[in-house]
């Protein structure tokens, strides 16, 4: 799971890198050549899609939720 800033920017660059990876696969292998390669690494970036999801999501609800006022002492 994804729980910093930083490990949200890594996930983005390994995402980047894995959606490049199954480009230069798609161009360089015909329908049906390494399936499983392809199959493998749109897997990776489903998984590296929700957890960015989830973390975005976290910090967007952190970000939204509003300031209570603290409770005055008597």
């Amino acid at each position: 799971m994804i729980a910093t800033a930083t490990e949200h920017e890594k996930a983005q660059q390994e995402l980047r890198s894995l959606e490049q990876r199954l480009d230069r696969l798609q161009q360089s292998n015909p329908v049906g050549s390494k399936g499983f390669t392809k199959a493998g690494i749109r897997k990776m970036i489903a998984r590296l899609h929700e957890e960015l999801a989830v973390f975005e999501g976290s910090e967007e609800a952190h970000q939204s939720e509003p300031e209570r006022p603290a409770l005055a002492e008597k």
